[in-house]
């Protein structure tokens, strides 16, 4: 079994945003020569999420308004954690809706998606360099 591990780099403009990385992904996976196996994907920061979806802008905004609404960032004195001087305690609850990794199989060389699957950086703490760890095991 072959073990292939990258760190992507990248630094989202904004408090939030929502940032398609399969393409990056994908040149992990050729790069690795993995023909059979499983991806990995994971924001290696508790702030961020990795998720799979539709690449539909209309999707994306609906949410950031759900997300929002659900848990707002201000007023930031709602959240204990803001408490020790922070301002992101949305941020990390935010991560746990959307969910923390993405695991896809690899099935001939290629990302085992369905119709529409995407791979996607959700960053709810960004102005900052964030890294994403993707981790290809497999034959």
């Amino acid at each position: 079994m072959k073990s292939y591990r990258q760190e992507l780099h990248l630094t989202v403009p904004a408090r939030r945003g929502y940032i398609n990385i399969t393409g990056e992904v994908e040149r992990c996976l050729e790069e690795s020569g993995i023909k059979e196996g499983l991806c990995l994907v994971n924001p290696m920061h508790i702030s961020a999420s990795v998720f799979i979806n539709d690449d539909e802008p209309g999707l994306l905004h609906d949410f950031e308004v759900f997300l929002e609404k659900l848990v707002p960032h201000a007023p930031i004195e709602q959240y204990r954690h803001n408490d020790t001087g922070e301002d992101n305690a949305d941020s990390h609850i935010k991560r746990q809706v959307l969910g923390r990794e993405v695991v896809v199989a690899v099935t001939n060389g290629r990302l085992d998606f369905g119709t529409w699957e995407q791979i996607f950086y959700g960053e709810f703490d960004g102005n900052r360099r964030k890294r994403i760890l993707v981790k290809i095991i497999g034959e």
